[in-house]
């Protein structure tokens, strides 16, 4: 049970704040600007079933997707408490067309910092009480502080983030980040809006016995993947592994970070680029992946190393327990 035996998230970054090697505490007040919003966030999905939110909003978002109500709710939430806190330069939001310049022709403000968000990842789930997410990204900008943010500052690979985590609203609410130093897993206390750290240095396990993937559209994978889902599903000593999709990237990866386990989400021959998006998706997990004693790949690819084109870029996407991942790479690599 959680109570002030634990070290708070406000706490925690200040206390580790000296170990990320731009101390400036700039990072910090960001983290915290995202912390906050995220506990409103989670105050409208507890609601969701008692006021008009659920549901789609009517619009389509840049990926021609179906906005629902509370996909709008959460990117206006996350974007206004950004802006309000005058901490970043720029905005990409998954649910906007193009990127956010704040701030960009006032010389007092020499903000170095632009996040990329995913404001309310699973959204398709909010209409029958399943697990939804936030994914947010964080880089330093390229371009000289007091100029307007340009695409460049956007399209970094994700090598060069400086903190990226999620938060899960579920059966609690966990917030989880890393700044490239181990990742750690918060806890909301929902009596006294507090997070509190529940999951220390989480790692995933090396092996695990858990594939999530929508095999619903088996038959248009490539063989490779087609070939690795066949050999989770044999009868061995150590198999067949269990099949988990909840359909909700951060519930999945949550799930497999903690128990063991890989997320698979290819490019198939209806989805010619994959799905999931390389900036808003992709790269934050990747990060925290890999800061987990995970990995993660796009293909043939280490995810972190693609260098975008596009803002709403799309690429398969394989993330997991190592060694789960390296025996999919030895089936895709059958079919070079």
């Amino acid at each position: 049970m959680l109570g002030n035996k634990h070290k708070t998230l406000g706490e925690f970054i200040i206390e580790n704040q000296s170990s990320f090697q731009y101390s400036s505490g700039e990072l910090s007040r960001l983290i915290n600007a995202i912390r906050l919003a995220a506990k409103v966030v989670n105050h409208e999905v507890n609601k969701a079933g008692l006021i008009d939110i659920l549901g789609a909003a009517g619009d389509t978002n840049i990926q021609g997707e179906d906005q629902q109500k509370l996909d709008v709710l959460a990117n206006d939430i996350f974007i206004q408490t950004l802006k309000n806190r005058e901490i970043v330069c720029g905005i990409a939001s998954e649910e906007e067309d193009d990127f956010i310049s704040i701030n960009s022709n006032d010389e007092k403000h020499q903000n170095k910092y632009v996040v990329l968000i995913d404001p309310l990842d699973g959204s398709s789930n909010i209409d029958v009480n399943v697990s939804v997410g936030t994914i947010f990204s964080i880089y330093r900008r390229v371009t000289p502080a007091g100029t307007p943010v340009q695409l460049e500052d956007f399209l970094q690979p994700g090598n060069k983030q400086v903190a990226a985590g999620y938060i899960v609203y579920g059966t609690s609410t966990m917030l989880v980040y890393t700044t490239g130093d181990g990742v750690n897993g918060f806890t909301l206390n929902p009596a006294l809006g507090t997070f509190y750290l529940s999951h220390p240095d989480m790692r995933f396990p090396e092996n695990g016995k858990i594939y999530s993937v929508n095999e619903g559209n088996y038959v248009h994978f490539l063989q490779g993947v087609k070939d690795y889902i066949k050999y989770c599903q044999e009868e061995k000593e150590d198999r067949p592994y269990t099949s988990r999709y909840i359909g909700s990237l951060v519930s999945d990866f949550h799930r497999n970070m903690i128990k063991g386990g890989i997320y698979m989400y290819p490019k198939s021959s209806v989805s010619e680029s994959g799905k999931l998006r390389l900036l808003y998706e992709c790269n934050p997990m990747a990060f925290i992946a890999e800061q987990a004693n995970g990995k993660a790949i796009g293909g043939r690819t280490r995810i972190l190393d693609i260098v975008p084109t596009e803002l709403h870029q799309r690429v398969p996407f394989f993330v997991g327990s190592k060694n789960m991942v390296d025996k999919l790479q030895e089936f895709l690599d059958k079919y070079k």
